[in-house]
């Protein structure tokens, strides 16, 4: 019996889970984390919150479950990617960390492409608002104070394994996300840090996300019951251990996360850079490989904003969009761009706000609702197409996240793909498999064990019916975005 736990650190909320050789899970904690957002465009959150959520977690693993509890031997984190934490000389935060979707960076961007033209083609992709670099410019620009005092940047799941470990490291499908690292190589790239005006001395090393990159401290393990010792991996950023986590780690492999955000991860046999067409593109937690990663800013995030605004709760809507595709035309509902917060792939149009035609007085909660599914489904095929377009070879699509709870969201997903999709079990555990998947080979297990498959649990088949139905709707969402 091997026993792992894996954390995942998302935007909204901390999941930790402790999991029997991989696949039975044991216990589940999860906690909320708060986003704030000071200003239109600022999205910031407190990076000692990360730690506390983390610890609750796990205390309450350890209360759930605590003869599992004492036989663990590895920790891996998943986490949230390309935030700026900017930490003092006795590695403190000096400021709230910036998260991937903060704005305020864009005349920075410019700067950044002007100064390094082919960034786009040595790094994750190009300059973004969210991306680490541009905050940074930012930051030297409005905080100059605060940055002559800081000493290390760190991402967020490795501030939470310094605050478990005592060690400051980083991997390299997280690091890829800074835009300081070169991604073909792994490595560091003292040009890339000059331009964005960041000392490369104030960075953590770089390990393999499947290595050990420190031991839980000795009071965590008295506080949990544990034997000990436990190794805690390097990690993985979100995106990464989501996809191995869902059985990603064969070239051709195709993951897409309907989450807060969207991504469409497609595991590559080779570097494929698409800064054109504002693809990121890192190295993958699987070794030899790298991970495509189309972009959609706003996902089930646009439908919780669609809750908010009519005063329902999200199952209520999925229910009441489902009945309303059942028994009227598609075309009855309007047409949404669900930009809220930006396109990414494949427009690179961080400034651009949601847009929506065909508005009449019969429109419903629901029709807004169907809406806005349709409208996430249509980005992710814009970010597949624009993947194939630059090289990159989807031939398996699996779906995760929250997203899947939703019957209606699948549906439209696969249609507007024109492909099966799979479910896998456990769909809402992928993060934190992947980041125990880690745990266990930095605890000792072979590598190997990166590329065992996720079971399938079903299979969604486009609607022929309903493709031909939204085919012209599709067309309307696209003159939006070229408004």
């Amino acid at each position: 019996m091997a026993l792992h736990i894996g954390i995942d650190l998302g935007t909204s909320g901390i999941k930790a889970v402790l999991i029997e050789d991989l696949s039975r899970i044991v216990a589940v904690a999860a906690e909320p984390v708060a986003v704030s957002r000071p200003r239109i465009g600022h999205s910031e959150q407190d990076a000692n919150l990360w730690v506390s959520t983390v610890l609750t977690c796990l205390d309450r693993l350890a209360a759930e479950a605590p003869r599992e509890m004492a036989a663990v031997r590895g920790i891996g984190l998943s986490g949230q990617m390309l935030a700026a934490l900017i930490l003092d000389a006795d590695l403190r935060p000096l400021r709230p960390a910036m998260l991937w979707n903060d704005q305020r960076a864009l005349v920075e961007c410019a700067d950044l492409l002007a100064a390094v033209p082919d960034i786009g083609n040595r790094t994750n992709g190009t300059p973004d608002p969210g991306i680490t670099a541009p905050k940074l410019m930012w930051l030297r620009r409005h905080e100059p104070a605060l940055m002559d005092r800081a000493r290390m940047l760190l991402l967020t799941k490795d501030y939470v394994r310094l605050a478990l470990t005592g060690e400051v490291a980083t991997e390299p499908s997280d690091a890829g996300g800074t835009q300081l690292l070169d991604v073909a190589s792994g490595r560091w790239d003292p040009a890339l840090c000059r331009a964005a005006g960041w000392d490369p001395a104030h960075l953590p090393p770089v390990l393999d996300s499947w290595a050990e990159a420190g031991r839980l401290k000795p009071d965590l393990l008295t506080r949990w019951g544990m034997t000990g010792p436990v190794a805690v991996a390097a990690g993985a950023g979100d995106n990464m251990g989501s996809t191995l986590g869902a059985g990603g780690a064969r070239p051709g492999d195709a993951v897409l996360t309907i989450g807060t955000s969207g991504v469409a991860c497609i595991v590559d046999a080779a570097f494929h850079p698409g800064p054109q067409r504002a693809i990121l593109t890192s190295a993958h937690v699987v070794p030899g490989v790298f991970l495509s990663m189309g972009v959609v800013m706003s996902a089930t995030a646009s439908l919780d904003w669609v809750g908010q605004m009519t005063g329902r709760r999200v199952p209520d809507l999925d229910a009441e969009a489902t009945a309303f595709v059942a028994a009227e035309d598609p075309a009855a509902a309007p047409v949404f761009l669900p930009c809220l917060t930006g396109i990414r792939t494949p427009l690179n149009r961080p400034d651009m706000t949601g847009r929506m035609t065909g508005l009449h007085p019969g429109v419903t909660p629901a029709m807004l609702a169907y809406a806005t599914m349709e409208g996430v489904a249509f980005q992710f095929a814009d970010c597949i197409e624009a993947q194939v377009e630059v090289g990159v070879r989807p031939e398996r699509f699996t779906v995760v996240g929250g997203g899947t709870r939703s019957a209606l969201w699948l549906r439209l997903l696969a249609t507007a793909l024109d492909q099966p999709i799979n479910l896998i079990d456990g769909a809402d555990m992928a993060g934190p498999r992947g980041a125990a998947c880690l745990a266990a080979v930095a605890g000792g297990a072979s590598v190997s064990v990166l590329r065992d498959p996720a079971g399938v649990a079903a299979v969604v088949d486009p609607d022929r019916d309903l493709g031909k139905a939204i085919a012209p709707r599709r067309e309307a969402a696209r003159a939006l975005a070229k408004g």
